[in-house]
């Protein structure tokens, strides 16, 4: 029992470098910033964040393509570099400065954040998002989340999406506990599901459906005591085959990381990009600019 769970925490250590596809490019990266905070908050003002999705027949998915698209950015670890961190995982590693530095020149900018209920109601009814939206969103339920993004986002009154993977709930000290995530919730935030342990969502068969999907939303929904509506895909990798099935379990949208999105269900596939460790302000104001069409 030891030597498997051993190896299950290994293996889970190893995504966290691997997870979410494509190789960073600063041409294709999403930008996410925050409310423009007059001055740092103690508490996260949770006013409009956990909204009810509206109702009513989708548009046509010409009409949700035709919006402008919102950037949208993804994190993985929030920690300075080891010398045992190999060139590849530096990629999905933000060091601490460089995480804090982009946040405050987010601010400083006039960014808002944006929560995917936010981006659902503009993406099929066209409700005004506010000046220069954003979104930010962390994957895989990495402790550096609460310990050090969560801090820094309270300091301009940024919200951001927190896509958990369960199997990792609770093995501190590198990942988030419950508790941690219901504090997260209760601030404002928004908690999405990442699977349990990050297996492909294009490879499911039998009773992966049921391992993977229904089990840890009910788990996280017994965290929140919310239902758990977004959905981010492991490695960011989807296929339309996917769709149906995350639709009938209650999720209105997901979220990739492909450079294109399907042309037949666009809210099951909404892009975003992961900011490689190692950007220079420079290369992340640009890609803040030169991504979403």
């Amino acid at each position: 029992m030891t030597k498997n769970l051993v190896g299950l925490c290994l293996g889970v250590l190893c995504l966290t470098f691997s997870a979410c596809g494509s190789s960073p490019d600063p041409k294709h990266a999403a930008v996410a910033g925050g409310a423009a905070a007059a001055k740092p908050t103690d508490g996260a003002d949770t006013t409009g964040t956990h909204t009810p999705v509206p109702g009513g027949k989708l548009p046509p998915p010409s009409v949700i393509l035709g919006r402008k698209e919102v950037p949208i950015l993804c994190y993985h670890q929030i920690r300075d570099w080891k010398p045992t961190d190999s060139r590849s995982a530096k990629d999905y590693i933000m060091p601490i400065a460089d995480f804090r530095q982009q946040m405050k020149m987010l601010h400083d900018s006039g960014y808002h954040t944006v929560l995917p209920d936010q981006l659902y109601a503009y993406l099929t009814t066209g409700a005004p998002l506010p000046e220069k939206p954003v979104m930010l969103t962390f994957d895989d339920n990495d402790e550096d989340h609460y310990t050090v993004a969560y801090p820094e986002l309270k300091k301009y009154n940024f919200k951001a999406v927190y896509f958990v993977m369960t199997v990792t709930l609770g093995r501190l000290p590198h990942y988030m506990s419950k508790d941690q995530v219901k504090e997260l919730y209760n601030a404002g935030n928004v908690i999405g599901s990442h699977t349990w342990d990050h297996h492909s969502v294009k490879k499911y068969q039998g009773k992966d459906w049921e391992i993977q999907i229904d089990k840890p939303t009910k788990q996280l929904e017994a965290i929140t005591g919310a239902p758990i509506r977004y959905f981010a895909y492991p490695f960011g990798l989807w296929n339309r085959q996917a769709f149906p099935e995350l639709r009938k379990r209650g999720f209105v949208a997901a979220f990739g990381l492909a450079d294109h999105r399907d042309d037949t269900d666009p809210l099951m596939c909404i892009r975003r990009i992961i900011v490689a460790g190692g950007w220079s302000m420079k290369t992340f104001n640009a890609a803040i600019h030169s991504s979403f069409k």
